[in-house]
């Protein structure tokens, strides 16, 4: 169990692919900060027109709860053409183990 975890932090992996266009990035972050989620990293990665986006959201101070912050995401994405996907980290580990 990692400090984070220990510490009770409630933290979600938020993905992000497609094509690449302008706004992406902020579309994505204003949703999150409309509802309190706090970006605690990031990655992007452009492959030619291929956008790549990996956040960690820490969750604690969420005003609505998981599933319709996940919804809206989902939502968003289509309106932006991206897959948005939205896991808690706990999820996200156990899925991506080796």
């Amino acid at each position: 169990m990692t400090e984070e975890q220990e510490q009770g932090k409630e933290r979600a992996v938020v993905t992000v692919l497609g094509s690449d266009k302008v706004g992406i990035v902020s579309e994505v972050s204003n949703l999150l900060a409309k509802h309190n989620a706090n970006i605690a990293d990031i990655s992007q990665t452009l492959l030619e027109d291929l956008f790549t986006m990996i956040m960690l959201v820490e969750l604690d101070n969420l005003d609505t709860d998981f599933e319709t912050l996940n919804q809206e995401l989902e939502e968003k994405g289509q309106e932006l053409e991206v897959k948005i996907m939205l896991q808690h980290e706990e999820v996200f580990r156990y899925m991506h183990r080796i």
